[in-house]
């Protein structure tokens, strides 16, 4: 499968090349500035080509079977750029791939963002960015996945997590897991159309996802 990847050359994004490399899947990752290119090859990017969330990126996605929206502006951020990625980036490339024939749209979101006026009030303007994007999706007519892990950590993956619908409280899980997971939903048919919450646990991803 040729998998176009949004984000590619942040933390998530590059543990996904990273694993895709032993993967049957072909990576296209989207840079924004050439000199990236090489670094991301060596990760395990088949190909990359050059493009920009706040634009269209339809020309950057064509020939692709699915695509990964990894990337994020962070909690942190300002609304203001929150809004131009977490939100109307997804939501215009949720549109460019519905729009080229494209079937399967995997998305990164965050926990909360089901109920995102529950959220840290600080966090808000965040979680209410990924709700609208997961909810564009999800009525979009495209084959999606919404994975929604934890808090994000830098630690080694231990390859087990645990997953629902949704969790009573916010646990922990690895950025290096949390690609192993993007990788794995497009194996699983059980992920399709599917919603959830992804912690770390003692439940192989692979059997994890089975059981959604």
């Amino acid at each position: 499968m040729h998998v176009f990847i949004a984000g590619s050359n942040g933390q998530i994004g590059q543990h996904l090349l990273r694993e895709m490399a032993d993967s049957d899947h072909e990576a296209r990752a989207m840079i924004r500035h050439p000199d990236q290119g090489p670094e991301l090859q060596q990760l395990g990017a088949t190909e990359t080509v050059l493009g920009d969330l706040e634009k269209d990126c339809s020309e950057a996605m064509r020939g692709c079977d699915a695509v990964i929206f990894a990337a994020g502006s962070g909690p942190h951020t300002g609304p203001d750029k929150t809004i131009d990625v977490d939100q109307d980036g997804a939501i215009r490339l949720i549109d460019s791939a519905s729009a080229m024939g494209i079937k399967r749209f995997i998305i990164v979101s965050s926990m909360g963002a089901g109920e995102p006026q529950n959220g840290p009030e600080k966090l808000r303007h965040y979680l209410q960015a990924k709700h609208n994007a997961d909810e564009h999706l999800i009525n979009s007519g495209l084959t999606y996945t919404i994975v929604r892990p934890g808090q994000l950590t830098n630690d080694e993956g231990t390859g087990k997590v645990t997953v629902s619908a949704k969790h009573e409280s916010v646990g922990r899980i690895s950025r290096q897991d949390v690609a192993r997971v993007l990788l794995a939903v497009l194996d699983e048919n059980t992920a399709a159309n599917r919603v959830f919450d992804v912690v770390s646990g003692d439940v192989p991803i692979a059997e994890a996802l089975e059981k959604l």
